[in-house]
C-alpha cells in the first residue's frame, strides 16, 4: 500500500526497517524514564509505583493495538491526525491533530527543561537557558541530516541507556538482598492492601503515563518505512511491551529499596535510591543518564515526530503550506523541523521552572488524542467496513477508551482547564481557517 493511492506524492525517503522503528519507539519512551519522575509516582501511589506503571502499560497496550489497526488501513504520516481524519471525518481529524500537537510540540520543551533543571545543581555556573539552546541546536542538526542519520544516533544512545539500567538493576538487587530497604523483593510496589484505592493509583498513573508517551510516535514515520504495512503496528506494540516491562522492573526494585527512606526532594528520589544501591558514583551516573536520555535522545525523536505531523497537516492545507516543504537533497521536512526548534526554544524559556503545568498540558493532549484514535478504529472498521474481527476492532478500542477516560477523569482540575483552553484556541483557529480563509480539504478516503 502506497501513499499515492491517498492522493499524495512519495516525497520522504523510505529507509526505515522494523528494527529502526523499534529502536525509535524505545528511545522516544526512554527505558530509564522513571529515573526522572519516580518520586512523584511513588508519592502519588503511596509506594505502589510498579502497579502504576503496570496499569499504564495495560492502558497503552490497547492504544497500541488501535494504532496497529489504523496504520494498516492508512499508512501515511500524521499519526492520530491522519487516522481520525480518514477514519472518522476531516473535521474530527483536525481537532485530533490539534490535541496531539499539544503533546508533540511541547514535549521537546519539557524534556529540555527537565534536563536543564537536573544540570543546574551539578553545573551551577551555567544558566538554564544555555542548556536549552544547546540541546535544541544539537537535535535540530541531527534531524536535519535525515531520518537515517537520526536512526544511527538512536542506536548508540539506546545501548548506553540499557547499560546504565542494567547496572542499577544488578546493584539494586544486590543491595536489597544485602539488607537495604525491604531486604528483599516484596509485593508492596505492586499491591499494598493497606494503602490501595483505585482513584489514588489512577492519579499516579496520570503521572506515570508520561513515560509511555512516545511509542505512538512510530506511526508518524509510516511514509519512511520500507518493510510493509504491519511494520509500524508491530514495532509500536513490541516497543511498548519491552520498555513497559523495564519500567516495572526498575520501579519495583527502587520502591522496595527505598522503603523507610525520607526523600528531601521528589525530583531526586530515584537518584537518592541509586546512591543507596551503589554509592555516590551511581547517583551521578543515573543523573547524567537522565539528562542525556531526556535532553538529547528523547527530544531528538520527539522533534522528528512532531515535524512529520506538521508536515502532514500542512500538506492537507490545514496549516501553512510552508511547513510541508521537503528538502530536495536530505528528503526531510526541514521547515517543520526548524519551526519545532523555534517553538521549543520559546516554550522552553517560558515554562522554565514550571515543569508541573507543562507536563499536564503534554499528558492531556496525548490522552485526548488517544480517545479519538479508539473511536476512529470502531467507526472505520465496524461501521464502515463491517469488520467481523470484534476483538481488534471493537473490544480492544472500547477497553482502551474506558481506561484512558478514567485516567483523564482523575487528572486535577487545572490540567483539564489548561487542556480545554488549548482546544478552545483550536476551535478559534479552525473557524478562521474555514469561514474566513475558505479552505477545504479534499481527501481520498478509500482504504
Amino acid at each position: 500500500m502506497s501513499v499515492e493511492q491517498f492522493g499524495y506524492k512519495q516525497e520522504l525517503h523510505r529507509a526505515l526497517t522494523f528494527k529502526d522503528l523499534l529502536i525509535y519507539g524505545m528511545i522516544f519512551m526512554v527505558p530509564i524514564a522513571p529515573f526522572g519522575v519516580f518520586g512523584y509516582v511513588w508519592d502519588g501511589a503511596k509506594g505502589m509505583v510498579a502497579l502504576a506503571y503496570f496499569i499504564g502499560m495495560v492502558a497503552m497496550f490497547f492504544t497500541a493495538m488501535s494504532y496497529w489497526s489504523m496504520s494498516r488501513a492508512f499508512p501515511v504520516s500524521g499519526s492520530v491526525y491522519a487516522y481520525a481524519q480518514r477514519g472518522i471525518h476531516p473535521v474530527v481529524g483536525f481537532f485530533a491533530g490539534w490535541l496531539i500537537l499539544l503533546d508533540y510540540i511541547l514535549v521537546p520543551s519539557l524534556l529540555y527543561i527537565v534536563s536543564a533543571a537536573a544540570l543546574a545543581p551539578m553545573v551551577p555556573g551555567v544558566p538554564g537557558w544555555v542548556w536549552i539552546v544547546g540541546f535544541i541546536a544539537i537535535n535540530s542538526l541531527i534531524n536535519l541530516k535525515g531520518i537515517t542519520f537520526t536512526a544511527k544516533a538512536n542506536n548508540t544512545i539506546l545501548i548506553a541507556e540499557i547499560v546504565v539500567l542494567a547496572i542499577f538493576v544488578v546493584l539494586g538487587l544486590i543491595a536489597l538482598y544485602s539488607g537495604q530497604g525491604a531486604g528483599h523483593l516484596t509485593l508492596n510496589p505492586l499491591y499494598n492492601p493497606e494503602k490501595f484505592s483505585l482513584p489514588l493509583v489512577m492519579g499516579a498513573v496520570s503521572i506515570a503515563v508520561l513515560s509511555f508517551l512516545g511509542f505512538d510516535g512510530i506511526s508518524t514515520l509510516s511514509e519512511e518505512t520500507k518493510d510493509g504495512v504491519d511494520t509500524v503496528g508491530k514495532a509500536s506494540l513490541v516497543a511498548l511491551i519491552l520498555v513497559g516491562s523495564l519500567f516495572i522492573l526498575q520501579t519495583w526494585i527502587a520502591a522496595d529499596l527505598s522503603q523507610g527512606m525520607t526523600f528531601t526532594s521528589l525530583d531526586t528520589a530515584f537518584y537518592d535510591t541509586a546512591n543507596l544501591a551503589g554509592g555516590q558514583w551511581l547517583k551521578y551516573v543515573t543523573m547524567w543518564s537522565t539528562v542525556i536520555s531526556w535532553g538529547i535522545a528523547n527530544a531528538l525523536v520527539a522533534q522528528a515526530a512532531v515535524s512529520r505531523i506538521l508536515y502532514a497537516m500542512a500538506r492537507d492545507k490545514q496549516l501553512p503550506a510552508l511547513l510541508a516543504k521537503v528538502h530536495p537533497r536530505l528528503k526531510t521536512p526541514y521547515i517543520s523541523t526548524l519551526f519545532v526548534a523555534l517553538i521549543s526554544l520559546a516554550s522552553g524559556l517560558w515554562f522554565y521552572g514550571d515543569i508541573d503545568n507543562l507536563s499536564r498540558l503534554v499528558n492531556f493532549g496525548a490522552l485526548m488524542g488517544f480517545l479519538v484514535l479508539h473511536i476512529a478504529v470502531i467507526n472505520h472498521y465496524m461501521l464502515r467496513q463491517k469488520s467481523r474481527n470484534l476483538l481488534m476492532h471493537l473490544v480492544f478500542p472500547v477497553i482502551g477508551f474506558c481506561i484512558i477516560s478514567f485516567v483523564i477523569y482523575e487528572m486535577d482540575v487545572e490540567a483539564k482547564i489548561l487542556g480545554l483552553s488549548w482546544l478552545a484556541l483550536g476551535i478559534v483557529y479552525y473557524v478562521v481557517m474555514r469561514v474566513l480563509l475558505k479552505r477545504n480539504v479534499v481527501l481520498n478516503l478509500e482504504s
